[in-house]
């Protein structure tokens, strides 16, 4: 095929830029391996005069993402607005309703809209892809659909934020409190307009949900993500942590269960000597594991411009060449809607809490935790402070369904100072 692939793009951000940047530059390398000429018919964002360090005069321009969408000489719409509705989500479902190929990075949108959108494409002989959409510069999204179609997938896990690993490190290697990296972070420019999306693990809870439905043959169910950031993690919890051999981190995990499809997004302590307990800065890091291949470890970039224009090229050069893929790996009628289990795995918890200096307040503690049917494996009580006497206690394995029993009865006794930190202890 030597008729160009001809690209309208949405959003001129830093990925938006980066693929523009990539199209003019690499034009002969792409032709070559595309087979065929990737072009570029028009652009649209929200300010046409900004600067972007990239010429864009050859190039239509629309004020109206739809009517990019759904011009006639634009095959495929490369969406990078981001945004779950709006905008985003009107020109995605106009391109797709018009028979028009899309990549796009937006997580926010499939991770909400990602079975109606793959069903309109299939419905109009579409391709929707979205490798930029996960991970950054990871190809996870095409590991699970093609590399791994012949596994069974049993775990899918990994670090999905930079912005939370470079905090968590941070902390770690400066000896620094959450609040002071927290702020070096906002700074530098790695939190987002609104930083609970990072911290509070919605950004990493969106790329989980999508790759629950790619490895498990299931809608996305992004409301069923169990949600924690890590604004609770403090310098005592990385110093803990290290002292038993760990590492803290922001881990998505999804897992089919007995009782169904377990997605936590969570603080966790992950071994230190383990790929994942190294990991460090905003690199990302994703584990998949299969019945054939066992365990594989996918490690590199997770946000910035080259990486996910990097990613964004991989799909559109796959459209180029004619590579058809249903957006979740199988046909969108046969993704099946997947009980929810909350967490129901077992497996050790480390306790960190504050008691009040008084006789017997241990023991109430440790009662809460057996009548819960909790064991203790190791126990620790550091300095006094402040009248408080700060425990530490790493438990054998327990549900997690157990603990909150025991956290709600030691809520209610009269010995807290404060309520405790619970975080699981995840084997790698």
């Amino acid at each position: 095929m030597t008729t160009p692939l001809r690209l309208g793009i949405a959003g001129l951000g830093t990925v938006g830029t980066g693929v523009v940047k990539i199209i003019r530059q690499k034009a002969q390398l792409l032709e070559t391996r595309a087979g065929r000429p990737v072009t570029i018919s028009a652009v649209s964002a929200r300010t046409r005069d900004k600067d972007r360090g990239v010429n864009l005069s050859n190039y239509d321009w629309e004020d109206d993402p739809v009517a990019l969408a759904t011009r006639d000489d634009v095959d495929l719409f490369v969406e990078l607005m981001g945004g779950s509705d709006g905008p985003a989500k009107a020109a995605t479902e106009a391109a797709l309703k018009a028979g028009k190929h899309v990549v796009t990075a937006n997580k926010a949108m499939l991770a909400h809209h990602g079975q109606a959108l793959a069903e309109l494409a299939e419905a109009n002989s579409a391709v929707l892809r979205f490798e930029a959409a996960v991970a950054g510069g990871i190809p996870v999204v095409k590991s699970l659909t093609e590399g791994l179609a012949g596994n069974e997938i049993t775990r899918v896990m990994g670090v999905m934020n930079g912005t939370c690993n470079y905090i968590l490190t941070r902390m770690q290697s400066g000896g620094l409190p959450y609040d002071e990296v927290f702020e070096e972070a906002n700074a530098l420019g790695f939190l987002e307009a609104d930083p609970a999306l990072d911290v509070g693990g919605i950004d990493a809870g969106h790329k989980l949900s999508l790759l629950s439905a790619i490895a498990f043959g299931c809608q996305v169910d992004f409301d069923a993500v169990e949600l924690e950031g890590i604004e609770r993690v403090t310098i005592a919890d990385i110093r803990h942590a290290d002292d038993l051999g760990y590492r803290i981190k922001l881990l998505g995990v999804a897992q089919m269960t007995g009782r169904g499809l377990e997605q936590r997004m969570s603080p966790c302590l992950v071994p230190k000597k383990s790929p994942l307990g190294q990991l460090e800065g905003g690199t990302n890091m994703v584990v998949l594991e299969g019945d054939q291949v066992q365990q594989i470890v996918l490690r590199g970039p997770g946000a910035g411009e080259g990486p996910t224009a990097s990613a964004v090229m991989g799909d559109v050069l796959d459209i180029a060449r004619g590579f058809r893929c249903t957006t979740f790996g199988v046909p969108a009628a046969a993704l099946t809607r997947a009980t929810p289990a909350k967490t129901a795995t077992p497996a050790p918890y480390y306790l960190r809490m504050a008691l009040d200096d008084k006789p017997g307040a241990l023991a109430k503690v440790a009662t809460a935790l057996g009548n819960a049917g909790i064991s203790i494996d190791r126990m620790r009580q550091t300095k006094h402070k402040d009248n408080t006497a700060p425990v530490l206690i790493v438990t054998h394995r327990t549900t997690r369904s157990a603990l909150d029993e025991a956290l709600d009865a030691m809520g209610r006794l009269d010995v807290m100072a404060v309520q405790p930190v619970a975080l699981r202890i995840e084997s790698v």
